[in-house]
C-alpha cells in the first residue's frame, strides 16, 4: 500500500493512513476505517456525519483522523452532493452550516480540508510554492460534471498555478469491481466519444468503468503537470475501507466513511 503508516490512538488502536509521496512536504492524508470508536456496520473510523451511527462516536472519530494528520489544524468539510462546486474558505465553519458542494480550496494555514467517500474518488492537490491546497469529491457524477477540473481553476484564483499542481488520487472503487450498465457508459460518452475508454466489456451487456482513471483524465486536461493515482480498490478490502457497492451489494442498512484530508 503507498505510502501507509499508522498512528496509535489512546484506546491502542491505529488510524491507518496512506500518504502519496508526491504530496511529501504537504500534511496530508487518506484515512482507513481503522482507529476509531465505532461499532458494528460503522467499525470503527466512520467520520460520516449523514450516517445513522452516534452523532459522539462520529465526532470523536473526526477529532482522531485530524490529530493523525494535521494535528491543531480546524477541520472542514462539505455536504456532498456530487455537484461541480468548489468552496473557497479563509476559516471553518460549524458542521450545521456545511455548504452543498464538493470541492474546497484555501491558501489559509491551519485549516484540515476533508473530504469524505466511501467508494467515490478522493482527490488532495497542492501548490506548495504558492501555498494554495485543495480537496475533491469525486464520484461518477462529479467527475463527468469536472470537478477535478473545477478545482484547479478555483485553486489557480487563489494564486496556484497548473503547471506546479501536484494531485493525488486517494482510494475508490477499482475497474475491477465497478461493474455498469449500458445507460451509464451512455452519459459518458454523449459528453465525449474518447470516453469509451474508459470501460471495458464486463459479465453479459455489463461494462467496467474506471473512475480513477477517469479522474486522472480530467485533472491532465485541466493541466495539472503531476497526477499520482494510488490505486487502491475500496471495495475488496472490507478490514481496510468502508465501501458503499459493497454495503448495497449485501443489501445492509447503512455505511460509513472515511475521511481524507489535507492542510498547510
Amino acid at each position: 500500500m503507498p505510502g501507509a503508516a499508522g498512528m496509535t490512538d489512546a484506546a491502542g488502536g491505529a488510524v491507518n493512513i496512506v500518504r502519496a509521496p508526491a504530496l511529501s512536504g504537504v500534511r496530508h492524508g487518506f484515512c482507513g476505517r481503522q482507529g476509531g470508536v465505532s461499532e458494528g456496520l460503522y467499525a470503527s473510523l466512520n467520520v460520516g456525519i449523514g450516517s445513522d451511527d452516534l452523532p459522539e462516536r462520529v465526532r470523536e472519530n473526526r477529532a482522531r483522523a485530524v490529530a493523525a494528520v494535521a494535528p491543531g489544524a480546524a477541520l472542514v468539510t462539505l455536504h456532498q452532493v456530487h455537484s461541480a462546486t468548489v468552496v473557497p474558505v479563509t476559516a471553518a465553519f460549524p458542521d450545521a452550516a456545511r455548504p452543498h458542494a464538493d470541492a474546497i480550496v484555501t491558501a489559509t494555514p491551519g485549516l484540515a480540508l476533508g473530504i469524505l467517500t466511501a467508494d467515490c474518488a478522493p482527490v488532495l492537490l497542492a501548490d506548495a510554492e504558492a501555498g494554495v491546497i485543495g480537496a475533491a469529491h469525486a464520484g461518477w457524477k462529479g467527475a463527468l460534471g469536472d470537478i477535478p477540473g473545477a478545482t484547479v481553476a478555483a485553486m489557480e484564483a487563489l494564486g496556484a498555478r497548473r503547471e506546479r499542481i501536484v494531485a493525488a488520487i486517494g482510494p475508490c472503487i477499482a475497474r475491477a469491481s465497478y461493474e455498469v450498465d449500458a445507460g451509464f457508459r451512455e452519459r459518458f460518452l454523449a459528453d465525449a466519444e474518447s470516453h469509451d475508454g474508459f470501460f471495458a466489456h464486463g459479465r453479459g451487456d455489463k461494462f467496467q468503468f474506471d473512475l480513477e482513471g477517469f479522474v486522472a483524465m480530467r485533472l491532465a486536461a485541466a493541466g495539472v503537470a503531476r497526477v499520482v493515482a494510488l490505486g487502491v480498490d475500496t471495495y475488496p478490502d472490507e478490514r481496510a475501507w468502508f465501501s458503499y457497492r459493497r454495503t448495497t451489494h449485501r443489501s445492509e442498512t447503512d455505511y460509513g466513511r472515511q475521511i481524507s484530508l489535507i492542510a498547510l
